[in-house]
């Protein structure tokens, strides 16, 4: 899931087309622009932490920074994966795994407690990103970065191809069978990132690193015992026997790999490990939608038009095609306070058993599920009281009974009102806003 979730943030940077070439505009290239196109992420955080140290008031440098370290924690994850083998050739089968970093043909041994490291990674430096972000004071930063150009050494072998530019990395994410253009097209996609969009950024570091701890905060060791061997060749499980067969194919699957997907959905089935993790996740979730309220405040004041990332309804979005009317700032705004309420407690989710007659199966809308009329779902107790994360017994609801209690609940119509303003489009605009 973390995988997946690095990818689409990649993706929402990087899947924008028709934006003003950077060869039409006069402006001196702010001094990190050499060590991201060249995939030199370490010497570039060097170069931008002198940079401060010689000039803290230097607000560029410090963005800058921080956009250095949210992009190694993106790369460290690759190559951890890389390391391990993730997938082998079967990763371009699958459309958030093709990533163009070559075949490993010694992967090293995974054990449980190495794919826990490795999320712990990720999660380290996402806080090291965020930490430097948070101490960046507004101050009409401009940032403009040739997205597309920007390269990442997935494989660590020093030698960051064209082929691991993020132009190359979305497109292979997209059409993996398009001809490769990230030479001729990359330099289209600038974008000129301002104060609100290193609020953006931090809260994006929150959302993943939120993720991570919720993966952390739970025991699923015999998940990865019992189906480890369909992602990774080389991993420690007291079954080696799954291992011999192979990893098996994705695309037509062999009987093993049906009985592995099975046992893959059986074994969610996870002990809390780290309850305190679970607040940690808790304390992300509720900062991503103060810093996301922030950024829109800062997006809404602007006067300007400059290549925006998000704009607000008066500015032209750097991305051909895509418009933010006041109707979607407004629902969005709606959103955020949803979402804090449920996050806080004080709203509950509708609960789905205790219905007389039951639900019917098949239904239009979400609206039209018949709920509790007394009983919700505290999503705050998941969070500060954790118990067995048991996926059948979750969606059959006996698992969600330590949450549940009386109280006012969400009413979904007003998910459904805010959806109907981004024309169906809500997920993807939910990824872009943050």
């Amino acid at each position: 899931m973390i995988k997946q979730l690095a990818a689409l943030s990649l993706g929402v940077v990087v899947s924008v087309l028709g934006a003003t070439p950077r060869t039409a505009i006069a402006e001196e290239l702010p001094p990190v622009v050499p060590f991201l196109e060249s995939g030199r992420l370490s010497a570039g955080a060097a170069a931008m932490q002198a940079a401060i140290d010689a000039n803290p008031a230097d607000q560029q440098a410090r963005f800058s920074l921080g956009v250095v370290q949210f992009l190694q924690a993106v790369e460290g994850l690759g190559y951890d994966h890389y390391r391990y083998g993730l997938l082998g050739d079967r990763r371009r089968q699958i459309t958030f795994m093709r990533l163009p970093v070559p075949e490993n043909s010694a992967p090293e041994k995974l054990t449980y407690s190495g794919a826990r490291q490795i999320l712990q990674n990720y999660a380290d430096g996402l806080a090291k990103a965020e930490a430097t972000l948070a101490q960046v004071k507004p101050s009409d930063i401009k940032l403009p970065l040739a997205v597309g150009m920007i390269r990442l050494d997935l494989d660590r072998n020093g030698q960051a191809t064209d082929e691991e530019s993020l132009w190359a990395i979305i497109q292979g994410l997209q059409n993996p069978r398009a001809t490769n253009t990230a030479a001729q097209d990359a330099e289209k996609v600038v974008i000129a990132f301002d104060d609100a969009d290193v609020l953006w950024l931090q809260g994006y570091c929150h959302v993943m690193a939120g993720l991570a701890e919720i993966a952390l905060a739970y025991n699923w060791e015999e998940q990865f015992n019992c189906t480890a061997h369909l992602f990774y060749p080389n991993v420690e499980t007291p079954y080696p026997f799954l291992a011999e067969e192979g990893t098996g194919v994705i695309s037509g699957f062999n009987t093993q790999n049906v009985l592995d997907i099975i046992a893959m959905i059986h074994t969610v089935n996870y002990e809390v490990a780290e309850p305190e993790r679970m607040q940690v996740a808790l304390a992300h979730f509720e900062s991503v939608i103060r810093l996301s309220r922030q950024s829109w405040t800062l997006i809404e004041a602007e006067t300007d038009n400059d290549r925006e990332w998000i704009p607000n309804a008066s500015q032209t979005s750097a991305m051909a095609g895509l418009r933010v009317g006041q109707g979607m700032i407004k629902n969005w705004a709606k959103f955020l306070d949803e979402m804090e309420l449920i996050l806080q407690g004080r709203k509950l989710l509708p609960f789905w058993r205790g219905v007389k007659d039951g639900v019917p199966l098949f239904l239009n809308q979400a609206s039209q599920v018949p709920t509790n009329s007394k009983l919700g779902i505290n999503v705050r107790r998941i969070f500060t009281d954790p118990h067995r994360l048991d996926l059948v017994l979750w969606l059959q609801g006996t698992g969600l009974a330590p949450f549940l209690e009386e109280g006012p609940r969400v009413d979904v119509k007003t998910f459904e009102e805010i959806s109907r303003e981004f024309q169906g489009e809500f997920l993807t605009f939910m990824f872009w806003f943050n």
